[in-house]
């Protein structure tokens, strides 16, 4: 994958029946400073679109000549068979290839369905279009096999179509030139292929790796249990200095001290003293004056 270039756009080429729009508005959610321009272009010029440079990526159908180009199969379409609605098919649900034997099929120059042997009777000549093929179909002169985004995208209001069990499909695959595979294709495979915005392989996006994350986690603890460890010392020593200071008291009711002597004259005092300097400190730490008797 290559360094992230700086375009003013991503051109996203599509061939009829194709309808990029959910891709599309993923793309201006997660990139909006990055255009997303479609260019709508005829089936049998999906290829030389992306080999010419005018695109960044295509939605094609496939078969794609994959030489200098890559392709991902995304999604397989439906087969449908097109005809007037006062056809007799019209009774049917679903259509089998042997029910169209006695029907002119036509096989326009831009058919997206790949034949081993076409069904029906063959027509006189083939259209150029599909759009032409559905013109015939219309006038009554016989059906017409196509993917069901076409059929859509040429709906009449006097045609309509009918599921074929067994046809050929056609399948859509996201193409692009193989050395073009810049950070934006890569966003836009991953879009396609419903990734993230999360996603380790999204613009700018960087996943922590397992010991980053438990480095992150534990030094803190480790620090927070250092400060718990010291405020613990404090506490210790806090209570050392209060029991020297009731040894003081203690040493108090005899005579004054200074220094390392008044510790262990303290000690002397306490037991020379009894239960009169003990009473006192015991008193003092209870918070209450020791009354007398």
């Amino acid at each position: 994958m290559t360094e992230m270039q700086v375009t003013p756009s991503f051109r996203l080429a599509y061939v009829p029946g194709v309808t990029p729009g959910k891709w599309a508005r993923v793309w201006s959610e997660r990139l909006p400073d990055v255009p997303l321009a479609l260019v709508a272009v005829e089936a049998a010029d999906g290829e030389p679109t992306l080999r010419a440079g005018d695109a960044d990526a295509g939605l094609l159908r496939l078969p794609v000549d994959r030489t200098g180009l890559s392709a991902i199969p995304l999604y397989t379409e439906t087969t449908v068979v097109v005809f007037p609605k006062d056809h007799w098919l019209a009774a049917a649900e679903e259509v089998t290839l042997g029910d169209l034997a006695d029907d002119v099929v036509f096989h326009p120059l831009d058919d997206t369905l790949e034949w081993e042997q076409l069904p029906g009777r063959p027509a006189i000549e083939r259209p150029a279009t599909t759009a032409d093929a559905i013109e015939l179909v219309a006038a009554g002169v016989g059906v017409l096999l196509v993917p069901q985004s076409l059929a859509r995208l040429h709906h009449r209001r006097d045609l309509t179509y009918r599921t074929m069990a067994d046809a050929p499909q056609s399948r859509i695959a996201l193409s692009w030139p193989e050395e073009q595979t810049t950070d934006l294709v890569e966003e836009f495979i991953g879009i396609v292929r419903g990734r993230t915005v999360n996603s380790s392989r999204g613009r700018g996006q960087t996943a922590a790796t397992p010991a980053e994350a438990s480095a992150g986690k534990s030094a803190p603890g480790r620090a927070g249990g250092a400060k718990g460890a010291a405020g613990k010392g404090g506490a210790a020593r806090g209570a050392a200095g209060s029991g020297t200071g009731r040894g003081g008291a203690a040493k108090g009711s005899g005579k004054p001290a200074a220094g390392g002597r008044a510790t262990a004259g303290g000690g002397r005092a306490r037991g020379g003293s009894g239960s009169s300097s003990g009473g006192g400190a015991a008193a003092a730490r209870r918070g209450r004056p020791k009354r007398r008797s």
